[in-house]
């Protein structure tokens, strides 16, 4: 009988696990276990009778880099390829981002150009500022805040504020925090390690217009902190992908995303935000950010709690900056594999103990869906003693 696996948690890191368990030489007997309704996790999309898509986590993935190209392999396996909708590098939403400072949006420099001139809000060329970070001494700490980067990079000028399943191995791929609630008492030591990777929430308002314009075209607009505590930015979901809009296609869909660090101080607890505030909230900042007054026409409040790991000091000393998991416990009938990956804390608790458990998701090593899918893939491909 072929060993088991059993996958906890049934979002995208989840799903690419099972998919590579099953696909290798001689597939594990694989569970997936998922506390849920519906599986996806944060990636969730509602379609209205009229064909108009809302997203209400991640829209779309860049298939940059071996792990792009990773993902984009997945696709074409499963036979999905007719389903993507292509940006193309020179389409508006590839090449235009905003940022709303001093209460206007200000283009963010692309092109050469735009590098040998100052584009405001910026004060100077970004050429010297590049050149300037070469110049600039290294850090002398293992890892340093965002903050603390800029000002030693670029001086003041810029301002950053029921039952039992027997497994034979264990892939998690819940958040970091959710496994540390569920570990038995001999893995505290662990749990202590998870406990510390925090996590923020986000609220996705999903908003469609008729009958405005847009009063610059891209893919969208991130709001400082130092502008608005309350709001993280908005995504012109008609520009990039018109295609979700409905029968007709002239509404504008626009998804405002809310909270984020500043979500306690903004909203109050996350279980509890009042949807109605949150739905008024994202109205101001398209009314005050894009000029667009009508009220819309149709609204999808969400609040996704903890949604958001937060890589903080120490994250890498804490998880090992290759990731963490199956270090060489073998399942029944497999001899070990040795794989050189970071013995930090997480990693090491589990060689010491040979824990079957493999740990995979946004917590650990990356946060975007193409590191979500690579992470699940490698700690698979451990597990299975595959090359990478």
């Amino acid at each position: 009988m072929p060993p088991t696996v059993a996958v906890v948690g049934g979002g995208i890191s989840g799903l690419a696990a099972c998919y590579h368990l099953a696909r290798g030489p001689n597939p594990p007997k694989v569970l997936l276990l998922e506390a849920g309704a519906r599986l996806g996790g944060w990636l969730q999309s509602t379609r209205t009778p009229d064909g108009a898509v809302f997203e209400h986590g991640p829209r779309g993935i860049r298939p940059g880099g071996a792990v792009g190209a990773d993902t984009l392999h997945m696709v074409s396996e499963l036979g999905l390829e007719g389903d993507i909708l292509p940006v193309p590098g020179d389409h508006p939403a590839s090449r235009n981002r905003f940022l709303y400072v001093g209460g206007a949006l200000h283009k963010l420099p692309s092109g050469l150009g735009a590098l040998l001139r100052p584009v405001p809000p910026f004060s100077r060329a970004l050429l010297w500022s590049g050149v300037r970070d070469l110049l600039a001494p290294a850090g002398t700490a293992p890892d340093e805040t965002v903050h603390a980067f800029a000002q030693r990079r670029f001086g003041r000028e810029l301002t950053l504020d029921d039952g039992t399943v027997t497994a034979d191995h264990v892939i998690s791929a819940i958040p970091a925090a959710a496994l540390a609630e569920v570990l038995p008492a001999e893995a505290e030591p662990l749990a202590q390690e998870l406990r510390r990777i925090p996590a923020v929430s986000v609220a996705v308002v999903n908003l469609q217009y008729e009958g405005v314009t847009l009063p610059v075209t891209g893919f969208g607009h991130l709001v400082p902190s130092s502008e608005d505590t309350s709001v993280l930015g908005i995504v012109y979901d008609s520009v990039a992908f018109p295609q979700h809009d409905g029968a007709g296609g002239t509404s504008v869909r626009l998804t405002v995303m809310l909270g984020g660090a500043w979500f306690g101080q903004s909203f109050g607890d996350p279980a509890a935000a009042a949807p109605a505030l949150l739905l008024r909230r994202a109205q101001e900042a398209v009314r005050e950010q894009l000029g667009l007054e009508p009220a819309p026409t149709r609204c999808i409040v969400r609040v996704h709690q903890a949604c958001i790991p937060q890589y903080t000091l120490g994250h890498w000393q804490r998880t090992g900056k290759g990731g963490t998991g199956d270090r060489g416990v073998p399942w029944p009938g497999r001899r070990p594999t040795r794989v050189p990956i970071p013995a930090e804390r997480i990693g090491r608790f589990l060689a010491e103990q040979q824990l079957p458990l493999s740990l995979v998701g946004a917590s650990y090593a990356g946060v975007s869906v193409n590191d979500c899918i690579a992470s699940a893939k490698a700690a698979v491909g451990r597990l299975l003693g595959q090359p990478r």
